[in-house]
């Protein structure tokens, strides 16, 4: 495992890196509110298949330069450039949370420079569950993150007690994620600028909505995985998925976990990604 710095126009994204360039690539991407330290625990595992990249998102953590914009198709056009320009190839994106909506809008968008796609534990906006979780009065914080200025203000100096919240909510174990990483996620959003750049994720989140929400047919090979503790229907979810566009989709439930897979069941999160990039190896060998 070893740190990087990748340039991209105008953002530089730190990365963690792992593995050889001569192995498919793999992007690996956080959610809110964490960092590319929550994959720390498995980018040395992946790195014997993969060629990983575990990045920070554009102004969060060692990460500076903000993003043209924050709908999901924006920044996956970053993070691809940002692999590409490493030298990986047959890249996978793989991401929770925000990150896997990046994911899927990676597929979507830019599917013609990757080889596939994971989205694990999240909502794709505009694909069914979608109207059903904003209703739903647990995920407040969709909403409240919209808000032009107030999270930042009511957030700034009190970033590990808020997403203390999220943590404990969200985790099937929460005391997987101790207080040495939970530090580490704070100290990622010390600067306004990575406050807001993580807030402006929800803020986009009408626009990636509105363009997911239109029918594409969408080829690249896509894994879809849900932790166990979160009671959701995960055939609700892959339903969405086709319903939008989805065409080669392979679904998972990560046992013994929640929000955070990597963290929470490190070994079974390592085993998905292996056979789902095993399963791309097998298809292009016969395509070839």
């Amino acid at each position: 495992m070893r740190n990087s710095k990748i340039k991209v126009e105008d953002v530089e994204l730190a990365a963690t890196i792992a593995g050889d360039p001569s192995k498919p690539g793999l992007v690996l991407l956080h959610g809110w509110p964490q960092s590319r330290a929550v994959y720390d625990g498995v980018v040395d595992a992946l790195g014997e298949d993969f060629f990983v990249l575990a990045f920070d998102l554009p102004e969060i953590g060692g990460s500076r330069g903000a993003p043209k914009s924050a709908e999901k198709r924006a920044l996956a056009d970053i993070v691809i450039s940002a692999a590409e320009s490493a030298g990986a190839k047959s890249i996978i994106v793989a991401g929770f949370d925000v990150g896997g909506m990046i994911a899927f809008a990676a597929a979507r968008e830019h599917g013609a420079r990757i080889a596939g796609a994971v989205a694990a534990n999240t909502v794709i906006p505009g694909a069914d569950p979608w109207s059903k979780v904003l209703a739903n009065p647990h995920i407040w914080h969709f909403a409240f993150h919209t808000i032009p200025g107030l999270p930042e203000t009511l957030v700034d100096g009190h970033q590990r007690a808020y997403f203390d919240f999220f943590f404990d909510f969200l985790a099937g174990n929460p005391k997987a994620l101790g207080p040495e990483l939970r530090d580490k996620f704070a100290a990622a959003y010390e600067r306004p600028a990575a406050l807001t750049a993580g807030f402006d994720w929800y803020r986009a989140l009408e626009a990636d909505a509105k363009l997911n929400g239109r029918h594409k047919r969408i080829t690249t090979p896509m894994l879809y995985l849900r932790g166990d503790a979160d009671s959701a229907a995960l055939d609700e979810y892959a339903a969405g998925l086709k319903a939008v566009g989805v065409e080669n989709l392979s679904t998972g439930i990560i046992h013994k976990s929640g929000e955070f897979l990597p963290v929470e069941a490190p070994d079974a999160f390592v085993d998905a990604l292996r056979q789902f990039g095993g399963v791309l190896r097998q298809k292009a060998k016969a395509a070839a």
